[in-house]
């Protein structure tokens, strides 16, 4: 009797499966690291609110992102501005900026139209990741909720600049901010991870690659190795508590998925993704 009810079983069950639709697979996913700038911080103690650095000086990256998923462009970060293009670095600042290639030029490289950025997500409201943001006004602006509330209400409390944030912030454009993560394309294949510290509402990001593997941005949530491996805490963060937090949250979650975790200021990171014009998959 028990061996009947099982054919029963099975057979009925093959004959839903095969009535059932298709699950649709994942749009093919490509990440290409951008060159958004180099940081000059010759005053690094800047980085350790416990002066763990005095004396140090260090040249960081400003890396920026591009992901295709299917057809569609989501644009992570959008570095340092254009318009300090060829500015040579000034070793008496305590930190200083210049720029490369902008990603306009870049995206001419990999013959990517600006106009098809249908995305464009900010780890957080700090001038070396918003600089080129205004040349994507048709992208729809992914933040996160705790950044937004600071750009619309109290923008000067927290010496954040919203004036590369006023087409959106202006209603001219279409505006997503996320208190928690946000699943940008519905299959998990991009996440916007919810980090909180170094700005109330800062954001990494998981980029699952089919040969590659995941893939952990950290947006600012360290700047470079050494203060990622002690969970040092920048003196400019805006929340001690919630940084350690997210820190311990990222770093489990890399552990958990065995990602491959880029540092987006650490330069010797910029090597474990393929050189430009290439894309990891």
């Amino acid at each position: 009797m028990m061996v009947d009810i099982a054919k029963t079983f099975f057979a009925g069950a093959l004959a839903l499966a095969a009535c059932s639709p298709a699950v649709s697979q994942t749009p093919q996913v490509k990440l290409w690291r951008l060159d958004c700038g180099t940081v000059a911080a010759n005053d690094l103690n800047a980085f350790s609110d416990t002066q763990a650095y005095t004396g140090q000086s260090k040249r960081l990256a400003s890396s920026c992102y591009l992901i295709q998923h299917g057809e569609t462009y989501l644009l992570w970060d959008t570095g340092l501005p254009a318009a300090i293009k060829g500015k040579p670095l000034d070793p008496k600042l305590a930190m200083d900026a210049t720029v490369t290639a902008t990603i306009k030029e870049q995206l001419a490289t990999l013959g990517v139209d600006p106009a098809k950025i249908g995305y464009v997500g900010v780890s957080h409201y700090h001038f070396d990741h918003t600089g080129q943001l205004t040349d994507f006004l048709d992208a729809k602006l992914l933040v996160g909720q705790g950044d937004w509330t600071v750009l619309t209400k109290t923008p000067e409390a927290y010496r954040a600049d919203p004036k590369p944030f006023a087409h959106w912030i202006s209603g001219g454009g279409k505006v997503e901010a996320s208190a928690t993560d946000k699943d940008v394309f519905g299959d998990g294949s991009v996440v916007i991870l919810r980090l909180p510290g170094h700005t109330p509402g800062h954001s990494g990001l998981l980029v699952r690659l089919k040969d590659t593997g995941p893939v952990l941005l950290t947006g600012d949530l360290a700047h470079f190795a050494e203060n990622y491996a002690s969970n040092g805490v920048p003196t400019f963060n805006v929340n001690r508590a919630e940084t350690l937090a997210s820190l311990d949250r990222f770093k489990k979650l890399a552990d958990n998925l065995e990602a491959t975790v880029i540092i987006q200021h650490e330069p010797a990171d910029v090597a474990k993704l393929p050189a430009f014009p290439q894309a990891a998959e």
